[in-house]
């Protein structure tokens, strides 16, 4: 049993990787659930809308309403799957707070690693998966879906996240699977399943 959590910024990837996971772990008999953040719960998906479209919302204000919707996912999804013994995939996870409020929005790290804490019980991945790809390139691969409040922020505030997840991923290398996003998709699902199947 795994908690698995895959992170980058938009249009590296992850929802493509996370379809190609899942699929292999229902292949191969292995249960789990998949959420996502913000989101999962019906007050998660809530929050996800206005955090996704409303530019008004100052970045204490932003770093509040993911920590609720973190806590909502922990307690009425992810932790009732890791205690009937199935894994836990997610899109986003404490690390993406870290890396946009944090790194992006120049708010507190501490501060954010506590309110982490506090709304998880201290839960962590067993393996996070970034899908490492320059803002330049990513935003690229956004331009023909619809963007939300944060995919149109400056660039800067891109590339501060794009280092805030690199500064992470560095700290806790036995944790972290750092994979180029601009490589084939077949060779990413490949890597990926090589280190998922270590945990199962």
């Amino acid at each position: 049993m795994a908690f698995i959590v895959f992170e980058g910024g938009d249009g590296s990837g992850k929802s493509t990787q996370i379809k190609r996971l899942g699929s292999r772990l229902v292949r191969r008999g292995h249960p789990y659930v998949f959420t996502r953040e913000p989101g999962g719960t019906p007050l998660g998906e809530q929050l996800r809308k206005l955090l996704k479209t409303r530019t008004d919302i100052s970045p204490l204000g932003e770093l509040l309403l993911f920590t609720a919707a973190r806590q909502q996912l922990v307690k009425q999804i992810i932790n009732p799957a890791i205690h009937s013994g199935k894994n836990v995939v997610s899109d986003r996870f404490t690390a993406s707070t870290i890396a946009y409020q944090g790194y992006g929005r120049g708010l507190d790290i501490t501060n954010i690693i506590a309110l982490n804490k506090l709304a998880t019980g201290d839960i962590e991945p067993d393996l996070t998966i970034l899908l490492d790809i320059s803002p330049e390139i990513a935003l690229t691969r956004i331009t023909e879906r619809k963007r939300d409040a944060f995919d149109n922020s400056e660039l800067s505030f891109h590339k501060r996240v794009h280092q805030g997840f690199l500064k992470q991923a560095q700290t806790n290398k036995s944790k972290w699977l750092v994979l180029d996003a601009t490589s084939p998709a077949n060779q990413l699902s490949m890597e990926i399943w090589n280190k998922v199947k270590t945990l199962l």
